[in-house]
C-alpha cells in the first residue's frame, strides 16, 4: 500500500469512529414504543408547507447498482460519466504532485462537506444555513429570491441562491476559486465552476443529496455526484479544529499517481 492510501485510510477510520458526546432527548422527535428515535416518520413540513430540512445529519453509506462507490462509499459517482478536457488533465496532473488542501486545513470541496463529519441545517426565513462540524464553518443559502452575482468575489464554496422544485430543495451556487478538487484522486475544478445541488428529505430521517458538476473548462461536459445523509436526533455538533495537533502534512511528500 503507497503512504498516501495507508495515511487516507487512518485518516477514514479516526473520522468513522469519531462519535457525538451529547445524548439529550430532543423535543419534536417521533418516537417508537421503545424511547427510539423513528427515522421512518413522515417528513415535518415548515408552516408554509415545505419540508423542513433542519437537523443534525450525517453521511448514509448505501449501495447503488451500477454507480462506482468512491472514498469508502462515502458518496457515489459513475466515474465513466467524468471526461476531462486537455486544459483539465493538465491541471489534474498538476495537482497529483504535493497538493493535498485538506492536510492544509483548507475548506473541503461541497460534496465531501456532507460526506464526513456531522453537519446542521438551520431553516430560516428567507435563508438556510449550513453549520459544518469541519473547521466549525458555515454557509448561506439565499431564499429570497435574488439572481447570482455578476463577479463575485471568488470563494472555496461559492455564492448560494436556492429555491424549491416540488419537495426538493435546489441550490444554484457559482464563484467558486480553482483552489480545490472535487473527488478523491485529484480531479479539479477550475474559476468556471457551477453546482446544482439537490436536496430532498425522503422521510423523517433520511436526506438525499445530489450535485451537478459543470465546469468546462475542466471536464468535456457534466456530471453528478450523489450522496446520503441520516438524521442524528438527540445530540448536537463537536469543536472540531483541524489544524491543532496536526501531523500528517510533513509525512506527504512525493507525486501520487
Amino acid at each position: 500500500m503507497r503512504k498516501l492510501e495507508l495515511l487516507g485510510c487512518l485518516a477514514l477510520i479516526a473520522s468513522c469512529a469519531s462519535g457525538q458526546w451529547l445524548n439529550y432527548p430532543a423535543a419534536r422527535i417521533p418516537r417508537l414504543p421503545d424511547g427510539k428515535p423513528n427515522l421512518s416518520a413522515p417528513t415535518p413540513h415548515s408552516p408554509d408547507d415545505k419540508p423542513d430540512l433542519s437537523g443534525l445529519w450525517t453521511y448514509d453509506l448505501p449501495a447503488i447498482p451500477n454507480a462506482v462507490q468512491v472514498d469508502q462509499q462515502r458518496f457515489q459517482v459513475n466515474l465513466e460519466e467524468i471526461v476531462l478536457t486537455p486544459e483539465g488533465k493538465a491541471l489534474q496532473q498538476k495537482r497529483r504532485e504535493n497538493y493535498f488542501p485538506g492536510a492544509e486545513c483548507l475548506p473541503s470541496n461541497l460534496p465531501k462537506l456532507t460526506a464526513t463529519l456531522p453537519y446542521k441545517i438551520l431553516t430560516l426565513k428567507g435563508m438556510v444555513v449550513f453549520l459544518y462540524e469541519e473547521e466549525n464553518r458555515f454557509r448561506q443559502i439565499f431564499m429570497d429570491g435574488r439572481e447570482l452575482p455578476k463577479d463575485p468575489n471568488p470563494t472555496w464554496w461559492g455564492y448560494s441562491v436556492g429555491k424549491w422544485d416540488g419537495d426538493t430543495l435546489v441550490v444554484d451556487t457559482s464563484g467558486f476559486n480553482d483552489d480545490e478538487w472535487i473527488l478523491p484522486g485529484r480531479y479539479p475544478h477550475s474559476d468556471a465552476l457551477h453546482i446544482i445541488e439537490r436536496y430532498r428529505r425522503r422521510d423523517f430521517g433520511h436526506l438525499e443529496i445530489q450535485f451537478t458538476i459543470d465546469d468546462l473548462k475542466v471536464y468535456a461536459k457534466p456530471w453528478t455526484v450523489k450522496a446520503y445523509s441520516h438524521l442524528i436526533p438527540d445530540t448536537e455538533l463537536l469543536e472540531y479544529v483541524c489544524i491543532e495537533n496536526e501531523k500528517d502534512l510533513k509525512h506527504m511528500v512525493g507525486v501520487d499517481k
